[in-house]
């Protein structure tokens, strides 16, 4: 059973900083494109960051110079630091695992509520 659990989410200040964690299990985590997503209420899920696991990184325009997405392979974990965070980054985050072959695969965590807020 693949499962993927966050961790780190919290109630920040704006301009603060916050890490989260989300660990794998039950999959080769390197057959995974690791991706990070968020929503916020009343709005459509968007891509925050993606990595391959040759390290390959990509963002959305919205956190592009503020987030940093990484992983560790040997711990099966994806990691997402959030810098210079606005109330517009309130969003329930959410790990996702894409795993291309041998068939197109994707799985996701529960999510962790990130709350920017004074």
């Amino acid at each position: 059973q693949v499962q993927l659990v966050e961790s780190g989410g919290g109630l920040v200040q704006p301009g603060g900083s916050l890490g989260l964690s989300c660990v794998v299990s039950g999959i080769n985590f390197n057959d995974c494109v690791m991706n990070w997503h968020r929503q916020a209420p009343g709005e459509q899920r968007e891509m925050v960051a993606t990595m391959s696991s040759n390290g390959r990184s990509n963002y959305g325009d919205t956190v592009k110079g503020r987030f940093t997405i990484s992983r560790d392979n040997a711990k099966n974990t994806v990691y997402l630091q959030m810098n210079s965070l606005k109330p517009e980054d309130t969003a329930v985050y959410y790990c996702n695992c894409l795993r291309l072959l041998p068939t197109l695969m994707g799985y996701w965590g529960k999510g962790t509520l990130v709350t920017v807020s004074s």
